[in-house]
């Protein structure tokens, strides 16, 4: 028993508390009932997604208004993957210390190596949605926009700009379900 205990408030050591923890139980118990744990995870993997959804558009934002203008798909590419890695990152040191603080009994190497292939696979999959559809959507919210103020007229680079916010929205929300269910079953698998 003293052993099981020396555990829990070792665990307990190597995680993070944040204000919004009481708040998350709560709300786990009543939604996830039986399974409020794992409602608990996904809410704090959302929260730590979150923050790296705006370091990933904030560095699209700033790359492109900076150094790396989107002037081809190449330039598109680079820019979302610099942000990627970024985010990748802080997302990876919240979800190890705040979502998964029990998850010890692999190491962090193993750990990380093992949410890099998780991430690099997400990578992929936004960049080939970024690249289908930045131009097709820098169109269509170029249109809109025109049905509202008729002298609207971007230069191509600024409607791809548009195009590549707008499609990499829609990227981080499809990739978060592929990530947030691979890193489950699978980086942090040896939690219960």
């Amino acid at each position: 028993m003293s052993q099981a205990v020396s555990q829990e408030a070792a665990r307990r050591r190597q995680s993070v508390s944040t204000p919004a923890d009481s708040l998350i139980i709560k709300l786990s118990i009543r939604v996830g009932r039986g399974q409020a744990k794992e409602v608990e995870r996904f809410i704090k993997f959302a929260f730590v997604g979150a923050l790296g959804f705006v370091i990933d558009l904030s560095t699209v934002v700033i790359l492109q208004n900076t150094l790396l203008p989107p002037e081809n798909a190449e330039t598109v590419t680079l820019v979302n993957s610099i942000a990627f890695v970024l985010a990748v990152c802080s997302n990876f040191v919240c979800n190890r210390f705040w979502t998964y603080p029990d998850s010890r009994s692999y190491s962090l190497h193993r750990q990380l190596t093992q949410f890099a292939i998780v991430s690099v696979i997400g990578l992929l999959i936004r960049n080939l949605w970024i690249n289908g559809t930045y131009e097709t959507m820098g169109q269509l919210s170029t249109s809109v926009l025109q049905t509202v103020a008729v002298d609207y007229a971007p230069e191509l680079i600024d409607q791809n700009k548009l195009g590549t916010t707008i499609a990499l929205v829609f990227g981080v929300l499809i990739v978060m379900i592929w990530n947030f269910v691979a890193n489950r079953f699978w980086t942090y698998n040896d939690v219960e």
